[in-house]
């Protein structure tokens, strides 16, 4: 049986964007099932796969993971030729220390910036508190890549968990013109070219449900 991957908006649902990213970059094939955030029967349909309701879920047989992290561990646990954790035992650790930062962290980027891919880039001023989480996100890039990307563009060189979880901030760093360093730049640009990222933005620029609590030039909805 093939794996199923259950996931919320493509434009909206940055949670999401994350295990999908991660299997479709690493080659490994699934399904997928898209359930909008704002449908009615959302909770019933979700609650039949998960019992913390919400999205993302993966299903393989009988199992049913949920939490993005946890998915990219099974994942990564499943296909190990994939390489999606470096193979090499520091930075390994690392990057597990990253991406459990961005699971656990930056509530305020989170809050104050939705993901919106449909959004026109246009700049929005940062709060203080956004301030201090684009600063740490952009020495975090920069550390990662200075120390450990040698191999390649991204994080720890070629494409891997850790890229995966950062891919939506990638996604609202362009979406709300949001300046970093060169070197963040780049790495934004990497991301932005992989295949796997131009397929879930178009899908995510066709879709026709609006969460009025995800835009935030409301009630402008400023696609472009």
């Amino acid at each position: 049986m093939a794996l199923r991957l259950i996931i919320g908006n493509k434009n909206y649902s940055s949670w999401s964007m994350r295990p999908w990213m991660a299997m479709k970059a690493a080659g490994i094939a699934f399904d997928e099932t898209v359930i909008s955030l704002d449908a009615p029967d959302f909770k019933e349909r979700i609650l039949k796969f998960s019992p913390a309701g919400k999205v993302p879920v993966l299903v393989d047989d009988d199992r049913r993971i949920w939490e993005s992290l946890a998915i990219i561990e099974y994942i990564a646990d499943k296909f190990p030729q994939a390489g999606l954790w470096p193979a090499d035992a520091a930075a390994r650790a690392h990057a597990r220390t990253v991406a459990a930062e961005m699971h656990a962290g930056f509530a305020s980027l989170r809050r104050h910036y939705p993901m919106n891919i449909w959004r026109v880039t246009k700049r929005r001023e940062l709060t203080p508190e956004v301030e201090a989480d684009v600063a740490r996100i952009d020495a975090l890039w920069t550390d990662c890549r200075a120390r450990f990307g040698k191999g390649g563009p991204f994080l720890f060189g070629p494409f891997g968990a850790a890229d995966a979880m950062y891919a939506p901030v990638v996604s609202r760093f362009h979406t709300y013109c949001i300046e970093v360093s060169a070197g963040a730049r780049a790495y934004m640009d990497a991301m932005m070219a992989l295949p796997a990222w131009s397929e879930w933005t178009t899908a995510a620029r066709q879709e026709p449900w609006v969460l009025a609590r995800c835009e935030v030039d409301w009630p402008d909805v400023l696609k472009g």
